[in-house]
């Protein structure tokens, strides 16, 4: 792939958004009967599935903790999700991302009150397009919600980084590849505590306050959007009741 001359022109990035501008976002919840909870996530062409099981008993029981659950966290790309078939199973990334995302959610999850238990959440990437781990997150937090998880708040994610100079918000994949910084985030937006914070590049001490700002408006966004997703789910189980 060829390196673009430009990628924002005239204050526009190559897809047409403004620098603070998020990808079109949809969430679905609900989506798997055999699953506690489950959401589907599209971020621009970003297509990931999120699956909860559990609590439920831990097995073997030596993996048992006496006094809270465990996390289990799995982060996977299928090998049709990116335009050179990925080799299928896990991978030095997909282990890393794995564990940054359970670590982004322990932080909200009541697991003192499930003692020897366990909850999985798996994250299926179906095709990818930059930002792979905060959709994962963001749909991970709505899957927990469907489950009936306990936690302080929802968690959402997104990445801001700097292109041609500019701090932006939500990288595609040509951002992502040659911009100069990327920095994925995780939040409760509504208490403005950061769960996850990682960098590749460089920022100056005030393009980091910007690009926190910018990640902060990002995440109020798909804040907004995940609780309406879980709304519009039990407002349709409500009118089935009726």
């Amino acid at each position: 792939m060829e390196k673009p001359e430009k990628l924002i022109v005239d204050g526009k990035r190559l897809d047409g958004r403004a620098p603070d501008e998020l990808r079109p976002l949809k969430i679905e919840v609900g989506i798997l009967e055999r699953a506690n909870g489950s959401a589907y996530v599209e971020l621009g062409a970003n297509k990931v599935l999120a699956a909860v099981y559990g609590p439920r008993e831990m097995h073997p029981r030596h993996h048992q903790q006496p006094d809270t659950a465990v996390l289990r966290c799995r982060y996977n790309m299928a090998p049709f999700s990116v335009e050179e078939r990925k080799r299928p199973g896990p991978d030095r990334r997909s282990v890393e991302i794995s564990k940054v995302t359970r670590e982004a959610l322990e932080q909200v999850v009541f697991l003192k009150l499930y003692p020897r238990s366990v909850i999985d959440v798996f994250i299926e990437v179906l095709q990818a397009d930059a930002g792979t781990r905060t959709a994962g997150i963001t749909a991970a937090a709505v899957a927990l919600a469907d489950a009936g998880v306990p936690m302080r708040d929802i968690v959402s994610s997104i990445a801001v980084g700097k292109v041609d100079g500019t701090i932006v918000l939500d990288l595609t994949n040509d951002e992502d590849q040659w911009g100069t910084t990327d920095m994925p985030i995780a939040m409760v937006p509504r208490k403005k505590l950061i769960t996850l914070l990682q960098m590749d590049g460089h920022f100056t001490g005030e393009e980091f306050k910007q690009a926190l700002d910018l990640a902060f408006k990002g995440c109020e966004q798909i804040y907004d959007a995940q609780r309406q997703a879980l709304r519009e789910k039990y407002a349709i189980k409500r009118g089935n009741k009726k």
